[in-house]
């Protein structure tokens, strides 16, 4: 192992103008990867609903207690989208804090 090179590693962002640009690449990654739980979401919702109709399709009395837990289900898995969508937008928009 190169301990000249170890040791050099903790002094690259000492500089504080690297530091707050280290702070906002980091930052704008996290917003990416933030982004991509809204994928979960729409998925989600996509599948409950087939099944949902599916499930209409072979029970039609079920109907309105199926529409309506549906609708229940599909509103707690879009905020859990919107939630990711905000974390990654205050990710992007304040990288170093408010």
């Amino acid at each position: 192992m190169d301990h000249q090179l170890i040791a050099q590693a903790g002094t690259v962002a000492a500089d504080p103008a690297q530091m707050e640009v280290m702070i906002k690449v980091a930052s704008r990654i996290g917003a990416g990867i933030a982004a991509v739980g809204v994928f979960g979401p729409g998925i989600g919702i996509g599948i409950a609903a087939s099944k949902a109709l599916e499930g209409m399709a072979r029970q039609p009395e079920m109907t309105g207690k199926l529409l309506a837990n549906g609708i229940i289900f599909a509103a707690l898995m879009e905020a859990l989208g919107l939630f990711a969508f905000v974390v990654a937008v205050l990710l992007y928009l304040f990288p170093l804090g408010f």
